[in-house]
C-alpha cells in the first residue's frame, strides 16, 4: 500500500520596505496560517550571546554594540549596510544561511495545509526555489515612502537608500505568483487576504507526494 503524504504548501510573502508585510501576515495569522518570519528569525540569532552576534561584531567592530548589555546597535548596523554593499553581503553571509536553516527547522513543526514565509528579501536572495509560490505585497512607490517614513520615523533620503538596495518593484512583480495590492484600505487588503486564504487552502488540498 501506497502511504500518501500531504505536505504544507510553502507561501513566500516578500515587500519592499513599508508595503505592509506583517499586517498582510497578522490577517493571515486571523485566519489560523502559520506565520514564519525571517526578519523576527534574524532577530533572534542576534541576541546577546548568540553566535551570530559574536561574527558581527568580529566583522564589524565593537561599535556595533549598543550599551553595556552587549545589544546590537540596529540603526547603526542598517545604516551601515545600505551605504555599503560590502558590507552588505558580509552582513548577509553571516546571518542568511542561519536564517534559512531555522525556517527549514520551524517547517519540520508545521502541520497545517498551508503556511507564510515572510522573506522581505526572497528575491535578493534568489531564494525563491525554496518555496512553491511568490506573494508579493505590492504599493506604489510614493506611497511606500510615505508609509515608511511615518512608520520608522526616517527621512525620505535614508528610506530611498533602503529601497535602492533591494530589488525593484518591476523585478518584484514579475517573479510573482500571486499580488496582493497595498494601496487601499483595510477591507480591501482583507477581502484580499481572505481570497488567496481560499485559494491556497484549495491548492494546499490538492496536493499529494507519492514516495518511490
Amino acid at each position: 500500500m501506497i502511504t500518501t503524504v500531504k505536505p504544507t504548501l510553502r507561501i513566500g510573502l516578500t515587500g519592499g520596505i513599508g508595503s505592509g508585510k506583517s499586517t498582510v501576515c497578522k490577517l493571515f495569522a486571523d485566519f489560523g496560517v502559520p506565520i514564519i518570519d525571517a526578519d523576527q528569525i534574524a532577530h533572534e540569532l542576534v541576541r546577546p550571546g548568540q553566535p551570530a552576534l559574536q561574527a558581527i561584531v568580529e566583522t564589524f567592530g565593537e561599535e556595533i554594540i549598543t550599551d553595556y548589555k552587549g545589544n546590537l546597535d540596529r540603526k547603526r548596523l542598517q545604516e551601515l549596510i545600505f551605504l555599503d554593499s560590502d558590507s552588505r553581503k558580509k552582513l548577509e553571509n553571516i546571518l542568511h544561511p542561519l536564517v534559512y536553516d531555522e525556517i527549514e527547522n520551524q517547517l519540520t513543526k508545521i502541520t497545517n495545509p498551508y503556511c507564510i514565509i515572510c522573506i522581505p528579501l526572497l528575491i535578493e536572495t534568489r531564494a525563491m526555489n525554496k518555496v512553491d509560490r511568490v506573494l508579493v505585497i505590492d504599493i506604489p512607490e510614493a506611497l511606500q515612502i510615505q508609509r515608511a517614513c511615518q512608520r520608522d520615523n526616517m527621512n525620505i533620503e535614508n528610506i530611498q537608500k533602503i529601497m535602492w538596495a533591494q530589488t525593484s518593484r518591476d523585478i518584484r512583480l514579475n517573479a510573482a505568483d500571486d499580488i496582493i495590492h497595498n494601496d487601499g484600505n483595510l477591507t480591501s487588503l482583507h477581502k484580499q487576504v481572505k481570497d488567496l486564504h481560499e485559494c491556497y487552502t484549495k491548492t494546499a488540498a490538492d496536493i499529494i507526494v507519492r514516495p518511490a
